[in-house]
């Protein structure tokens, strides 16, 4: 009788193990995982369906989710009006896998005016695999080159704004309205294997902006775009750029600079192993010709191919686009510690190195290390202003530093 017993309660145990009862006495689901799939919450794969708030939905459960969580876009073309994707969340491990694309509004004024058409804001631990991103922006483009007064400034595609540890992989962005990618004080940021595309003559499309962060690494991209194919704002330090093909576009640019009065500066920055074709400009720091206390300083340009550019190495101090409204003061902005090694190819200009720097603060400790640059199958040119620094190993053209 007590085997029985025994047997009897070690069954009911068993059960209540293995069918844990809720509150209400009916048997709790068994969670397998926490994904979330757009269009378990209405998205539509049309293209022409307002999926915005499917996308919210799904974002909203991640976000409150205390387990690491995936949201999950299949493949089709989902349309979006622009969303905040707002912290804080309760995990630290959102994943967003894309296989399919998320397309913007045809008429460019729906998102136009908001500044942004996805951006995430004080999260943490948000990763993005994969997708195409279609800002949809050729119609505000012809808008802008026409000179209408009506036309939104546009909206960038895809922000990242006060966030810590973000993944970007393997993301495509075409035909941006803005900027493509924006990561706005953040830290500890990856971006890789990201595609960047839009027509070279697009207003206002930089590829990548990166302002008041800290630990960014941007590797193994491919950038063609309107503007500066990776710009580089105040505030900005431990940044890394590696192995990014860039053309068209404007360069890889430090700034522009000295915008405002009161600026942090820019700190400990690395560009290798990059490539320029027919871009208009290489390696570029450029800052306003007005009083400001900012800086740029541990600079580091190596690894460098330049195909038909046509300002491959350039610091210019006095930048003002369209020379319009031009501050014309002396710049404020400290430029310290740049290093220019390995930097070979061909240039579309004969002057292939510009030092154009301030007069009030000259470029100082400014190196040139195994330079090679060729016009029309000749030795280019340099031209220095106000810039001090050496020459080391071969460079051509031939180094104008003041020492």
């Amino acid at each position: 009788m007590e085997r029985i017993t025994t047997i009897f309660v070690a069954v009911i145990v068993m059960n209540f193990l293995l069918f844990p009862c809720s509150s209400r006495g009916a048997a709790a689901p068994l969670t397998l995982s926490n994904t979330y799939s757009v269009v378990e919450y209405g998205a539509k794969p049309y293209g022409n369906f307002d999926s915005t708030q499917a996308f919210v939905a799904a974002w909203t459960l991640a976000c409150g989710s205390i387990k690491p969580a995936t949201i999950y876009v299949p493949p089709g073309r989902f349309m979006l009006r622009n969303v905040v994707f707002r912290g804080h969340c309760k995990n630290s491990a959102i994943t967003f896998r894309i296989d399919g694309m998320l397309v913007a509004p045809s008429d460019y004024n729906v998102i136009g005016s908001a500044g942004n058409w996805l951006i995430f804001e004080h999260v943490n631990g948000v990763s993005i695999y994969g997708g195409i991103l279609d800002g949809q922006g050729a119609g505000l483009w012809s808008c802008k080159r026409s000179g209408g007064r009506g036309c939104p400034s546009g909206a960038t595609s895809l922000g990242f704004s006060n966030s810590d540890n973000i993944v970007i992989s393997g993301v495509t962005s075409v035909n941006s309205q803005m900027f493509h990618i924006v990561i706005n004080g953040c830290n500890n940021v990856k971006v890789q294997g990201v595609r960047v595309s839009a027509a070279g003559n697009s207003p206002n499309t930089d590829g990548i902006h990166v302002q008041s962060s800290k630990g960014v690494s941007i590797l193994n991209s491919r950038i063609g775009t309107g503007d500066d194919c990776i710009s580089v704002g105040p505030g900005t330090a431990n940044l890394w750029i590696e192995n990014v093909a860039c053309g068209p576009g404007h360069g890889i640019s430090i700034g522009s600079l000295g915008k405002e009065s009161e600026e942090a500066g820019v700190q400990n920055v690395t560009v290798t192993r990059v490539r320029f074709s027919g871009t208009e400009n290489g390696v570029r720091i450029k800052s306003w010709g007005r009083p400001s206390t900012g800086f740029a300083r541990h600079i580091l340009f190596q690894h460098a191919l330049m195909t038909n550019v046509q300002n491959p190495i350039v610091i210019d101090q006095h930048y003002c686009p369209d020379q319009n409204n031009c501050p014309g003061q002396v710049s404020g902005v400290k430029i310290s510690d740049v290093t220019y090694q390995d930097i070979q190819g061909t240039s579309a200009t004969q002057v292939a190195v510009k030092f154009d720097c301030s007069s009030q603060y000259p470029c100082s400790d400014i190196r040139l290390e195994d330079v090679r640059l060729t016009f029309k199958g000749k030795p280019a040119q340099a031209s220095c202003t106000n810039a001090d620094g050496t020459a080391s190993a071969f460079v051509q053209p031939q180094s104008c530093l003041t020492l």
